[in-house]
């Protein structure tokens, strides 16, 4: 099976017995295919395990707290290599993809992320998400699961797109993603990436959509000046200080400038954990959480 890949073609001589998946993401992937046993090993956990599956990845090796190292990789012996990130399949952490495939184990990096953290051309959609969920099936043998994880991803999209016709007029959000600790310069959400895409698809506006990247770092004189309707929070659990939702609500609240703001001042909060803002299996959760709390809250009239 030979396929192309973030421009680069990738050949695979047999199924992979012996993956190693590089982050949260990529592994959650899999086990929703249920190969989950032909994983040797996975690193770079940020976030709490759904219940559901906490058995399934608790059986997979955790070769690293953090970003794995070529060398720790080699030891599992993989015989395919997942990444959802570009970064980590450098050089410097799990080494280059040409590496990898010199020394005959075929990779996969997200398409979302062939360009770090460049907009995706054209704009992020969940079909990329779903023809990602149905390539890495069809490597793994198993095409019938990718269809039933991408049938099960759809009814969560279509069940945020039946919320979403109740809300009222085109609320302006600010997806607010980086720490409270950075308040000075925060990251936001601009084109490129999925939140641009379920603001769009919710008939909202983004109103950072006219960033250079996917995640600018913009100022809160900025932000208030735009004056959004709504400020959706990443609620991080990497463990920096002001990455929690709460942390960023006292920061908001508390700040000379920021506790000024409508939104503010009116509590016109929707938290979203940080895992639904990247592409992964929870991202269709983001549509029916801003869905959700955009019709509780009655935003954009």
């Amino acid at each position: 099976m030979t396929i192309e890949n973030c421009g680069t073609e990738v050949v695979f001589d047999s199924t992979p017995q012996r993956a190693v998946s590089l982050n949260q993401s990529a592994t959650e992937i899999l086990i929703a295919l249920g190969v989950e046993d032909r994983v040797v090993g996975t690193a770079y956990q940020n976030q709490p395990v759904a219940d559901d599956i906490a058995a399934a990845y608790e059986s997979i090796p955790l070769l690293s707290d953090g970003i794995l190292t070529l060398e720790t990789l080699l030891e599992a012996q993989p015989d395919f290599v997942y990444s959802s990130f570009a970064s980590f399949l450098t050089r410097e952490n799990a080494g280059e993809r040409d590496e990898l495939h010199e020394l005959g184990v075929p990779t996969y990096l997200t398409e979302f992320d062939c360009t770090y953290h460049e907009a995706v051309e054209g704009g992020a959609t969940f079909e990329m998400l779903f023809d990602e969920i149905e390539t890495i099936a069809k490597i793994f043998d198993v095409p019938e699961a990718g269809e039933q994880v991408v049938a099960e991803q759809q009814r969560i999209i279509d069940e945020g797109l039946a919320t979403a016709e109740q809300i009222e007029g085109a609320p302006k959000l600010v997806w607010f993603y980086s720490t409270a600790a950075s308040a000075s310069t925060p990251s936001v959400a601009g084109p490129g990436g999925l939140p641009q895409t379920v603001t769009e698809m919710l008939g909202a506006e983004n109103l950072f959509d006219d960033a250079d990247t996917k995640w600018p770092e913009v100022s809160w004189d900025e932000i208030a000046q735009r004056d959004p309707d709504v400020i959706i929070l990443g609620d991080l659990t990497r463990g920096y200080p002001g990455d929690s939702a709460q942390e960023k609500i006292d920061f908001l609240k508390s700040d000379p400038l920021t506790r000024t703001m409508d939104a503010v001042i009116n509590e016109r909060f929707i938290v979203v954990p940080g895992q639904h803002m990247d592409p992964s299996i929870h991202s269709v959760e983001a549509i029916t959480a801003v869905a959700d709390g955009l019709v509780g809250l009655g935003s954009g009239e």
